[in-house]
C-alpha cells in the first residue's frame, strides 16, 4: 500500500508526461491494453499501478520508472526516452514490442501534440550509401507518407522492412537506394490485400562512431 504522499507525486508526474506527451486517458487505455477504469483511478490517485504495470506505463511515455515515482518539483524536462528495435513483427503495436535493445531520447518538442515515434537498428546494405549497417533511424509513427520519403513499411505480415517509398497511380514501389538491389513494385491490388502498410517516416539518422 503505497502513502498518499507517494500517490500525489505519481498523479502529479503522470499528469506532466501525459501533458507534455499530449496524451489522454483513452490513449493510455489502447496502448496498454487496460481498461478505462484503471487508468482513471491512476490519474486521479485512487489506485497505485503494480511494478509491472508502472514500467509498461513508463515505457509508453518514454521516460524512466524514477521519473513517475521520485518528487521532483524543479525538474526540467527535455527529452523522452523512445524505444529502439531490430524488427517489427506483424501484428503487434510498436509500444507492445519487448524486444528492445537500446534506447535513443529525443527533444520533448518532438513528441508534444500526441506524436510517437520509434527507432529501428538496420540490418543489411539496401539502402547504401545513405545509410549503413547498424546505423539507428529514427521514426515518427503514421500510416500514410509523401512521395520519395524513407519509411518503414509492413509487406505480407512480415517484419519491417525500410526503403524509399515511390507513389503513383498505379501503386508502390519500394526503392532500394543501394543499385545493386532491384526495386520492388506493389499495385494498388496489392497494396490493398496483402497489404502493403506504412507503420514510419525516417526523421533523423544516428551513426556511432
Amino acid at each position: 500500500m503505497k502513502n498518499s504522499s507517494q500517490r500525489e507525486t505519481f498523479v502529479r508526474n503522470l499528469g506532466t508526461y501525459m501533458r507534455i506527451r499530449g496524451i489522454d486517458q483513452s490513449d493510455i487505455v489502447s496502448a496498454l491494453g487496460i481498461t478505462a477504469s484503471t487508468v482513471s483511478d491512476w490519474v486521479n490517485g485512487k489506485k497505485y499501478p503494480r511494478v509491472d504495470a508502472m514500467q509498461r506505463l513508463a515505457d509508453y511515455l518514454g521516460v524512466l520508472l524514477s521519473d513517475l515515482t521520485s518528487d521532483a518539483n524543479d525538474k526540467t524536462v527535455k527529452s523522452v526516452r523512445i524505444p529502439v528495435l531490430v524488427t517489427i513483427p506483424a501484428g503487434i503495436p510498436i509500444e507492445a514490442i519487448e524486444d528492445v535493445i537500446d534506447w535513443e531520447e529525443i527533444p520533448v518538442e518532438m513528441a508534444r501534440g500526441g506524436k510517437e515515434y520509434f527507432a529501428l537498428q538496420l540490418k543489411g546494405d539496401s539502402m547504401y550509401p545513405r545509410y549503413e549497417n547498424d546505423d539507428v533511424v529514427i521514426f515518427r509513427k503514421q500510416d500514410t507518407c509523401e512521395n520519395g520519403q524513407d519509411c518503414a513499411v509492413m509487406v505480407n505480415g512480415d517484419d519491417a522492412t525500410f526503403k524509399r517509398v515511390r507513389l503513383n497511380e498505379n501503386g508502390i514501389t519500394l526503392q532500394p537506394l543501394n543499385p545493386e538491389y532491384e526495386p520492388i513494385v506493389f499495385s494498388n491490388n496489392a497494396v490493398l490485400n496483402l497489404p502493403v502498410r506504412i507503420i514510419g517516416v525516417a526523421v533523423e539518422l544516428r551513426r556511432k562512431i
